[in-house]
């Protein structure tokens, strides 16, 4: 007899796992792929489990928005250029998928060197060492000129870029995002905080022509998720703290103003879950009706994931 008691199993009540109620059935398991199957194929063979059928939640909700004249906003930080998704983003926009883009100052700065140059995303390290890192004053003098040239014309901040963009005519043009929503009419707001742009490093910056046009953008932006309710979406790909920040105060800020903004969608894209966009952007906005998702991966496969399955869901 060993020294501690052991409990006696003998009396377990048990059931037949044949009749028992579960969660995971062979239904929902995945299809193996194929060489040269379909996109819809692929998408209907994922597991209808967890994140696999999230993200076709997300792509219905995002299909349904578009069908019933519904706000859908992109919210986008700048690694999202950087990843090679402007492209997507933009084709997403020219077929009436996304109806406002919101982005912090990065990525409007990586998505006009890109139409201009062809390039983007200097050696940080390497330039840093200088002091040359921030320097290039093609960039700042286009961005900071749209700063002032919006409060002069009263216009949008990212608006004012694209014009200036479209206007320059540069070589890569097409697959700006920034030039696709103005040539669309489709709003593009440009929220950003002081210091930390490399454009605020030039001499060409103004505090006050900045924080004007960035506000009114906030204004534009607050107006369309005041139309959220019933049914639009809002989508966050990589932007960890400034866009959910700016998403929960224009939510706060119109339904303060009797905007009924309730049952809608969210959902965060990033490589991780970050306290602010699940908080802000998932959970939050949609305690009083609706439905938030959480996806995690990296945006050069999520992105044009989401982008196939939207395309796929409209085409049922």
């Amino acid at each position: 007899m060993g020294r501690y008691e052991e409990i006696d199993p003998t009396g377990v009540r048990t059931y037949s796992a044949a009749e028992r109620r579960s969660l995971v059935k062979t239904a929902a398991e995945a299809v193996p792929p194929r060489a040269g199957m379909r996109m819809r194929d692929f998408l209907a063979g994922l597991p209808d489990v967890l994140k696999a059928a999230d993200l076709k939640a997300v792509a219905r909700a995002v299909v349904t928005a578009r069908r019933a004249g519904r706000p859908v906003i992109a919210m986008i930080g700048g690694h999202v250029i950087k990843t090679g998704c402007s492209p997507v983003l933009a084709d997403l926009v020219s077929r009436g998928f996304i109806t406002h883009l919101a982005s912090n100052g990065a990525a409007a700065i990586h998505d006009t060197e890109l139409a201009r140059f062809g390039h983007t995303s200097e050696d940080v390290a390497e330039s840093l060492a200088d002091g040359s890192f921030g320097m290039a004053q093609d960039t700042a003098r286009l961005v900071n000129e749209a700063a002032r040239e919006a409060v002069q014309n009263g216009e949008g901040f990212g608006e004012a870029v694209g014009r200036l963009l479209l206007a320059e005519k540069p070589p890569f043009i097409e697959r700006a995002l920034i030039a696709r929503c103005y040539r669309q009419k489709v709003p593009y707001t440009l929220h950003v905080a002081l210091g930390t742009d490399i454009v605020h490093q030039h001499p060409s910056a103004d505090g006050a022509a900045i924080g004007e046009a960035s506000l009114r953008d906030f204004r534009i932006f607050a107006a369309t998720v005041g139309r959220l309710g019933g049914g639009g979406v809002v989508l966050n790909f990589g932007s960890a703290v400034i866009m959910p920040e700016v998403f929960l105060k224009a939510l706060s800020l119109a339904r303060n103003l009797g905007r009924r903004v309730v049952d809608f969608t969210t959902a965060n894209f990033d490589m991780i879950q970050h306290y602010r966009p699940v908080t802000n952007v998932v959970r939050r906005p949609v305690s009083p009706g609706g439905a938030g998702y959480a996806l995690t991966g990296h945006h050069e496969i999520m992105i044009p994931l989401l982008a196939a399955a939207i395309c796929e869901e409209d085409a049922r």
